[in-house]
């Protein structure tokens, strides 16, 4: 029999908490919802929560998901709201958060996706990082002037922002605070402000103005990258750091303002770095001013307009994506004074034909200048001493390069995909030009010679890093036995490879490596391979069969994924584990899977119609993970 308890309802030490939903449903609370006991919950046109005494927190994942909650009255006793209290409430409309709460936790009101505004009071002091990301209907923010430090992402892709006002005691703003609000047309950031986060405005596509004020010192890295719309900034004398691509991608920009202004405008120097470029001027052929030093990092970064650059004695450095996606820039000179070319410095100019790289230069980043389609000639330098991983990747029209003997490094796929490449040339230069080689490595061969039948010379102890990805000629390769290696990507791409024999010396074979050999009909895997990485073999399609030998342990994920002729597989004995999604869109009919003990499975096959194992394991098998495919 149920009891009638006596409360006395009127006491003013009650708390009342009252919520709306759609068509009244009433809500129901994990225990740790609330700091304090719940004596009456009702629905009648609202519902109306009352507990024993005021309630102070509300409680991590109190509402999460609570998709029919409308509205949330937060009673003025509450001085924290936990994180992820309202993540997810894709129906709140409206919520009051009251003078007294102190702390809003991180992802509190993540995804709300019809919450419209909300007012911050001033005696918030922080507000934790996601807490109101993906808001998307909200349109208006107050900040009070309390909180010190806007977390990370807080506001991250609120759409539909319009309008934010930024409370004078905040410090710092995070990064990607405002990320993805492209409706925010402006901001006025106050003077306590020292700190703009990395990517703090990135994308917000529609901001046409910012006033940076006296106080700030740093401006991070992408602060304000592909803001398209914003036409000038002012950058106050306090600024003493500007991050890497803080300004790439304003395409409307077209003047900044400042002491750290030169050129009339037209870049950023600070302490010898050009630190960025108004790249909305319409300027197209330029000349950078002596006093540089330093390319930053992303400086010139999508500048569409530019056709030709000088880049005067001065400079010692070319950051990293300095010159990136530079689609119209035709030529460039780079002078004897420069000794490192950044990692992406060039990626994507397009029509850059030829570039000369100076004696001076002794590094040449990674994907430097990859995918420079019209690239048919490039000079490198006696300094040179390092080629980074995938420098020259994509150039599709050079035709030949002399690697000079100061180099001794070249990074993996330095040259993959170059297709129109005839011949190397240079002291590393083998095999009639063919391919290059360097203590024992084949780091590139020249898959625009239109060989067919290659064999890989007896001085090779390890195929490179993407050595003949791309090679669409290559119909069958002959790998020696002095070959202990075969890199990552080695042989990736190579459409018309029909068949390919690894002899007993090799002992690994890389990730990626035969990856979308499309036309590979078999393989002899021998049993010193004691590793297959991860997509060796995958999308090989004509592939019909393939035997693990006995002395491999490990098959990485997704292997021979989307292998759709496999119908038989053989597993070595040895073999302890198969990574995730190894066999998944196979046709396989049979595996012969020789461990007595059943090897580590990860949803490693869609199916298979028989499985052979050792006499007297059938029941290891079966009670394995094994299990889920057998009947």
């Amino acid at each position: 029999m149920a009891k009638i308890i006596s409360e006395d309802l009127t006491n003013n030490n009650l708390c009342i908490f009252e919520y709306t939903t759609i068509g009244g449903q009433m809500l129901s609370f994990k225990k740790d919802s609330f700091d304090a006991k719940i004596v009456s919950h009702t629905y009648t046109d609202i519902g109306k929560v009352i507990f024993d005494k005021p309630i102070t927190t509300i409680g991590e994942r109190a509402f999460r998901t609570c998709s029919g909650l409308t509205s949330v009255t937060i009673p003025d006793s509450v001085t924290t709201i936990g994180n992820f209290a309202f993540d997810h409430c894709e129906s709140l409309i409206s919520v009051t958060i009251p003078d007294s709460v102190t702390t809003i936790g991180y992802w509190a009101f993540h995804q709300c996706s019809k919450l419209t505004s909300v007012t911050i009071g001033n005696s918030v002091t922080t507000i934790g990082e996601w807490a109101f990301a993906c808001c998307d209907s909200l349109t208006s923010v107050t900040i009070g002037n309390s909180v010190t430090t806007i977390g990370d992402s807080t506001f991250y892709n609120c759409s539909s922002l319009t309008s934010v006002t930024i409370g004078n005691g905040v410090t710092t703003i995070g990064e990607e605070a405002f990320s993805g609000c492209d409706s925010l047309t402006s901001v006025t950031i106050p003077d306590s402000v020292t700190t703009i986060g990395e990517g703090a405005f990135f994308d917000c596509n529609r901001l046409t103005s910012v006033t940076i004020p006296n106080s700030v010192t740093t401006i991070g890295e992408g602060a304000f990258l592909d803001c398209t719309s914003l036409t000038s900034v002012t950058i106050p004398d306090s600024v003493t750091t500007i991050g890497e691509d803080a300004f790439a991608g304003c395409e409307s920009l077209k003047e900044f303002k400042g002491k750290f202004a030169a050129d009339g405008g037209r870049c950023l120097i600070m302490d010898g770095v050009l630190n960025a470029f108004a790249i909305g001027c319409g300027v197209t052929q330029y000349t950078i001013p002596d006093s540089v030093t330093t390319i930053g990092e992303g400086a010139f970064s999508n500048c569409e307009s530019l056709t030709s650059v000088t880049i005067p004695d001065s400079v010692t450095t070319i950051g990293k994506e300095a010159f990136f996606d530079c689609d119209s820039l035709t030529s460039v000179t780079i002078p004897d004074s420069v000794t490192t070319i950044g990692e992406w410095a060039f990626a994507y100019c397009n029509s850059l034909t030829s570039v000369t790289i100076g004696n001076s230069v002794t590094t040449i980043g990674e994907y430097a200048f990859r995918d420079c389609h019209s690239f048919t000639s490039v000079t490198i330098g006696n300094g040179v001493t390092t080629i980074g991983m995938h420098a020259f990747s994509g150039c599709y029209s050079l035709t030949s390069v002399t690697i000079p003997d100061s180099v001794t490094t070249i990074g993996g796929a330095a040259f993959a995909g170059c297709e129109s490449l005839k011949e190397f040339k240079g002291k590393f230069a083998a095999d009639g030009g063919r391919c290059l080689i360097m203590d024992g490595v084949l780091n590139a061969f020249a898959i625009g010679c239109g060989v067919t039948q290659y064999t890989i010379p007896d001085s090779v102890t390890t195929i490179g890093e993407g050595a003949f990805s791309n090679c669409e000629s290559l119909t069958s390769v002959t790998i020696p036995d002095s070959v202990t290696t075969i890199g990552e990507e080695a042989f990736s791409g190579c459409e018309s490879l029909t068949s390919v024999t690894i002899p007993d010396s090799v002992t690994t074979i890389g990730d990626s490596a035969f990856f979308y050999c499309d036309r590979l009909t078999s393989v002899t895997i021998p049993d010193s391979v004691t590793t297959i990485g991860e997509y060796a073999f995958r999308d090989c399609h004509s592939l019909t069969s393939v035997t693990i030998p006995d002395s491999v342990t490990t098959i990485g994920d997704f292997a021979f994924g989307s292998c759709e002729g496999l119908t038989s597989v053989t597993i070595g004995k040895s073999v302890s584990e198969i990574g995730k999604e190894a066999f998944e869109e196979c046709n396989i009919d049979t595996i012969v899977c020789c461990p007595k003990i059943p090897p580590k499975i990860n949803n490693s096959f869609d199916r298979f119609e028989n499985l052979i194992v050792p006499t007297g394991c059938e029941e290891a098998y079966a009670n394995s993970d094994w299990g889920q495919y057998l009947e």
